[in-house]
This record gives C-alpha cells, structure tokens and sequence, in this order.
C-alpha cells in the first residue's frame, strides 16, 4: 500500500476520467483528495443543465433511430441504491421529479483533474406547472460524506470521489432532506464537444470583452464553438454586473444551444449520439429517456434558478462555505415544493436518522414553520 507522501502514486481512471472510487481504500481517497491541484475562480455551473436538456430534446427528435437507444445504453449505469420512492410510477403519471446534475472537470478548458465533482445542481422538472426548478450547490459546501461521516467536516464535492455517484447522491438527499430520482454526471469537457456537435450555437454579446484570447463585441452575433462559448460564460471579473451578469450569458448559450439540439437536422447524428456516450453516465434508462423527452419537455419552457448561499469559513485549515439552517431550510422548502410534496425540515448529514421524507402536500407531516429546532447547517 502506497503511503500518504508516496509522490509517485496515481489514482487509476478510465479514458473518460471515471475513477472507480467504490474499490477504492481510504488511504487512497485520503492521498486523492490531498493530492487535488488548487483552482482558482467560478465553475461552470450549468454545463450539465445543457447537457440534460439537450438529451431531451435530441432524444425525442430521435426516439425511432436504433443509435439513439445504443447511445442509452452506453451511458447508463446504476448506483445501486435503492430509490427514496417509486420513480417508475411517478414517471408514468407525469409527476415532478428529481435529477442530481454533477460534472467533473475533465477535459473542459485544459483542465485534467479527475476524481472529485465540479459541479453540483439538483434539478426538479414539473411537466404540470411547465417548470424547471435548479439549485446549484457550491463545491465547498460543509457536510458530513455518507457513510464516511469519519471524515467530517468533507467538502460535498468530495462525496463523488469517496464513492462515486452513489454516496453523492445519499449525501445531497440526506442533506437537504429531498429524495433524488436519477442522477448524470458528465465531464466538462463534454459540453465543448457537445456544442460542436451541433455545429456551435449562434450568440449575440450582452457585453464586450476579452478573455481566455478570445474578444466578443456587444451585439455583434457569432456562431460559438464549444471551446469559445466556455470563454464567453465563464468570465466573471469583467463584468459590471459581476455573477448577475455572468448568469444571464449562461442561460442565453443555454438557450440557444437548447433551441439547437431540438431541430431535426442538427442533433440526429452519429456525432453528437458518440459524444453523449462517452462523456456522459446516468441511472436514466432510454425509455426514461424517452418519457422525458415526449412527457417532460414542457417543463424546460420556464427556467427557476436558484443557489444556496453559504459563508466562507477556515476550518482544519482549509476553505468551506457553511449554509445556515435558515438557508438550508429556504432550499428544501423550495425543491420540496417544486416537487409537491410537504413542507418539512431540511436535512443533517451528521443525523443517524437515513430515511428522507417523501410525504405529498396535504399530509400531515407535524411541520411547523415557527419550529426553531431545525438540525445544524451541514
């Protein structure tokens, strides 16, 4: 076993950078997550948004080509963890339903780490109300990774790399007191090639600047590729509006590239099918996919995005971003809703209580808005 200062000691990954944290020890998650290149800077919080709504929309353009159900099958891949409720059912009486979102940074702007997630969102999709509900949660986030609650306080970032999709997807519930349907994760490098697929998008600046060699000029249109399109959501510091103004290039490329990815004649291709299948993995079968693009592709008409606000804390010398309960209970409430079901209290990864509350509205819960005793912030 190699020691914690064994410099020459590398995590083994596939092509696509899937590490295969399950046969992993702790000593080896210990020297990974001690091993992590610094980073500087946002992340691309919405790649994974545009990955998902693409495949609903290249999906159902392409639900009768035999490529389309192979490309399914080449990115499916269970957790093995048994469902918090009865997902077939809820699919097939168009109930909202729940999708954990995760990208790692493999391959997106020369980055080449592997293990841990970049980007995290739950996504709640309400084909009734025509409605998609998205809350990014940031990396840093303090919690306590299930079943490694050892190691707290652990970044939620880390809990992919602990035990692959399974354990993020136990700690996001538990954490949130939310029940996750499905889960995607893709590498970021995905989004570049996704875009290119489809021949880039055509976008109009909302401001001129330069960044990473590439200039944009305010209302100038230009068709983007993957690459350039990346450059031009990702900066930051240059706008006067700040993370505002960042968010609403990413939602115009969104949309766009969103737009795109529906038409017949630039999705159904054998480029775009090989790339989903490389980049991307998920616990949606085809026929989930195909009830999501036929059932559920009203609910990507109205967009709600929304973020839980932590504050930066040092803690064991390194940098957190600590939600309150308040916060935390204003996000569970929010998704809780989206989903329609009760009102209840958020979650505690520190709690030995694993079960998440599914309860519909209208049930009696024993919740009480003026209830002050809610769990800890993590």
């Amino acid at each position: 076993m190699p020691s914690r200062r064994d410099d020459n000691y590398v995590v083994q990954s596939d092509e696509n950078g899937y590490i295969d944290t399950e046969h992993m020890t702790r000593s080896q998650r210990y020297h990974q997550r001690n091993n992590k290149p610094k980073k500087k800077g946002h992340k691309l919080l919405w790649s994974v948004i545009v990955i998902v709504v693409a495949i609903i929309g290249g999906f159902y353009a392409y639900r009768k080509y035999t490529n389309a159900k192979q490309a399914a099958n080449a990115i499916y891949s269970s957790t093995q963890v048994t469902k918090a409720r009865n997902v077939s059912d809820a699919l097939k009486k168009k109930r909202p339903i729940s999708i954990l979102l995760m990208g790692t940074d493999t391959g997106a702007l020369g980055r080449d780490f592997k293990g841990r997630t970049d980007t995290m969102i739950l996504c709640v999709l309400n084909p009734e109300d025509k409605k998609m509900t998205l809350v990014s949660l940031p990396r840093d986030t303090e919690v306590a990774v299930y079943g490694y609650e050892d190691y707290f306080p652990s970044k939620i970032n880390s809990a992919y790399e602990y035990g692959g999709s399974a354990t993020a997807v136990k700690t996001v519930q538990k954490f949130l007191n939310v029940p996750i349907d499905f889960y995607a994760t893709i590498n970021m490098g995905g989004l570049e090639k996704l875009i290119d697929a489809v021949g880039g998008v055509k976008v109009e600046p909302t401001i001129s600047f330069t960044y990473d060699g590439y200039t944009f000029k305010k209302g100038k249109e230009v068709n983007m590729d993957g690459e350039k399109a990346l450059a031009y959501v990702r900066m930051r510091h240059e706008d006067p509006r700040g993370d505002y103004g960042r968010q609403e290039r990413q939602r115009q490329v969104l949309t766009k590239l969103a737009f795109k990815s529906s038409g017949l004649t630039s999705l159904v291709n054998q480029k775009f099918l090989s790339t989903i299948s490389k980049q991307m993995k998920t616990d949606l079968t085809f026929d989930d996919l195909l009830t999501l693009g036929t059932k559920y592709r009203v609910a990507t008409h109205d967009m709600d995005s929304d973020f839980l606000q932590g504050t930066s804390e040092m803690i064991n010398g390194e940098s957190f971003e600590v939600a309150s309960t308040t916060e935390k209970q204003r996000i569970t409430n929010k998704l809780r809703e989206a989903l329609g079901l009760s009102k209840a209290k958020t979650g505690n990864t520190l709690s030995s209580d694993n079960d998440v509350n599914i309860s519909s509205e209208g049930e009696d819960t024993n919740y009480s808005n003026d209830d002050n005793t809610y769990y800890g912030g993590y």
